[in-house]
């Protein structure tokens, strides 16, 4: 969810603009120039994409849905980019200094970024069990996520809201219909997946619906009778009529006409120009000119590495069997194992305290709220991740959430914990997001701009540091740290192996389950995603290393003045950054600060 609202708001797939009958006066400086095309830049993307404004807490569009998929949509989207690449480089860069020339910077990268990838029909391929817009609207209307119930307004905006939404659901088959005829279709495995997510949101009693969540909340809400009484009905006839019908539509054709033209080959090189395509995934997701065989070559000096680490837990806690016999172990003790969904959140929940209170050791710069620890829910649980972050509102009202996935507590072992609570929360995802959110010096759009490299970067680094934080004393919580830091690594050999080199699902599973811990369900959840999400899971690595190389760099040009506080506020305090952009910023801070 994380992954999928932030590039919606910082990618380039908007392309509506409200006409002007007065043009606005031409800012006076070049800054200004530059921060005001930014800042109607976002205005128009929370327009056209109005969930991501519901998310961000931004009220005006909660009765909008827009229909992306479009062929129109499609086309404008382009020739936004393109106006606002002309607009931008007709602004004198030379002219612009700090977080001015930042800004200059991103815009720039970000357009170009978009345009890169117009060739590529992406709205041929509307949902994944990962990327499913389906799902992300059904939590939207469950009356426990973005989507505020609060009045009789809140709950007629999402009744507008859904209507809107049908027109996207046809949309979807109409392009995936149009996506058989190219030859652009998902491989089976991926929907497979989806058919499942798809089906549990058809039910036979209304009241069973994930959307009638609302209802079941309006004897709380301070109502007039009348208005409990027509909104629960609009929501039945809604939920009835038009919803079920519709997700029904789109599962019967993916099950009876979309599945059967499904392609058995995983590898986005079986698509049409799909190396290509897949090169500029890499790009997108990890912001630099890396090659999939550099990629790949990375990733395996990686896992030979961390392999090591792994063999000196095994000795120091005394673990009679060699490296593969510890994996078995780690996977099928009960000692790993949570006893229940209530312990596993009761024990997190505890954790999220206790690092809490060691933050202060590394950094100075603190998000204004906190974040809540959920179960993933039912109906989405067997093809979500194990775990992911949801961010809050922009004002803090709500904050931000921690979904780990309890449906199987093998994918969630004892020992990941202290590792997931630092990715997810703190000082990972949670932390750097709302930081990111609070800028008030940076335009809007900075505050959410950026990539995957620096957001999941950010958060295995974030890892990283767990011993310096206090961490990591007990040796099975340290080789939580390694597993997780494997399955970075592993996802660079494998997500390269599968769309760059020819790699199968099943030789892939062979890999992950021969180099780590991992229950065979949680492998075969994440082998699957990577399939359906080509090149996103490069980003963790790749993005983790270059901030540890900026890092080393800052280490020895300061030596012993080196304040890992100030490091990590140059880090955060620009939000999300392109690894080249971010990398130029460190190396110009650690050269005034040299001067100094």
């Amino acid at each position: 969810m994380l992954r999928r609202l932030l590039v919606l708001l910082a990618a380039a797939y908007a392309a509506w603009i409200a006409p002007c009958t007065v043009a606005a006066p031409t800012p006076a400086t070049p800054a200004a120039q530059v921060n005001a095309l930014v800042d109607r830049y976002f205005e128009e993307q929370l327009k056209l994409q109005p969930v991501s404004a519901t998310y961000l807490g931004d009220a005006r569009y909660n009765d909008k849905y827009t229909n992306s998929l479009s062929p129109k949509f499609v086309a404008e989207s382009e020739a936004r980019e393109r106006r606002y690449l002309k607009e931008i480089e007709r602004i004198d860069p030379s002219s612009l200094e700090g977080t001015d020339r930042i800004t200059y910077d991103v815009f720039k990268y970000d357009r170009e970024s978009a345009l890169a990838g117009v060739p590529f029909p992406g709205e041929l391929l509307p949902i994944d069990q990962f990327n499913n817009p389906v799902s992300n609207f059904a939590v939207l209307g469950s009356g426990d996520s973005a989507q505020p119930f609060n009045t009789v307004k809140d709950y007629e905006n999402f009744l507008k809201r859904s209507d809107e939404f049908l027109v996207f659901l046809d949309q979807a088959i109409v392009n995936m219909r149009q996506g058989v005829t190219k030859g652009v279709v998902e491989p089976k495995i991926v929907m497979q997946k989806v058919l499942p997510q798809l089906d549990d949101l058809v039910t036979p009693r209304v009241e069973d619906s994930i959307f009638y969540g609302p209802v079941k909340a309006l004897s709380a809400k301070n109502f007039s009778n009348s208005d409990n009484k027509r909104l629960k009905s609009a929501y039945e006839r809604a939920i009835k009529d038009k919803l079920n019908p519709a997700l029904k539509r789109l599962s019967d054709y993916v099950r009876n006409d979309y599945l059967p033209h499904c392609r058995d080959n995983v590898g986005w090189s079986a698509l049409p120009n799909g190396k290509a395509w897949y090169d500029y995934t890499l790009s997108i997701f990890t912001t630099t000119n890396m090659s999939a065989e550099e990629i790949h070559q990375l990733g395996l000096r990686e896992v030979a590495r961390i392999r090591g680490e792994m063999e000196e837990v095994r000795r120091q806690v005394g673990f009679d069997g060699d490296l593969h016999a510890f994996f078995r172990f780690m996977q099928t003790d009960p000692r790993f194992l949570f006893k229940s969904e209530d312990d596993a959140l009761t024990q997190y929940r505890a954790t999220k305290t206790r690092v809490d209170g060691l933050l202060p050791k590394l950094f100075k710069d603190f998000p204004r709220v906190g974040y809540n620890i959920k179960p993933v829910e039912a109906f989405r649980a067997a093809s979500s991740a194990g775990a992911f972050y949801e961010f809050g509102s922009e004002d803090g009202s709500r904050p931000g959430v921690f979904y780990l996935n309890t449906s199987d507590l093998a994918r969630a072992p004892i020992y990941g914990m202290e590792t997931l609570t630092l990715h997810e929360g703190e000082p990972g995802h949670h932390f750097q997001i709302t930081i990111a959110q609070g800028l008030k010096g940076l335009p809007r759009y900075r505050r959410y701009a950026g990539g995957s490299a620096y957001w999941e970067g950010w958060a295995l680094y974030s890892e990283s540091i767990g011993k310096e934080l206090g961490l990591f004393t007990d040796p099975y919580q340290y080789y939580g740290r390694l597993g997780d830091e494997m399955l970075r690594a592993m996802r660079l050999v494998i997500d390269t192996g599968i769309h760059a080199k020819g790699w199968t699902r099943e030789q892939s599973i062979a890999y992950m389950l021969d180099n780590s811990s991992m229950a065979e369900s949680e492998v075969v959840a994440e082998v699957e995603r990577y399939i359906a999400w080509p090149g996103q899971a490069t980003s963790y690595k790749v993005g983790q290393l270059r901030i540890r190389a900026m890092r080393d760099r800052a280490e020895k040009a300061f030596g012993p003045r080196f304040d890992v506080k100030d490091f990590h506020s140059q880090i955060l305090l620009d939000g999300a950054l392109p690894m080249d952009v971010l990398d130029a910023k460190v190396d110009r801070w650690i050269a005034a600060q040299s001067r100094g």
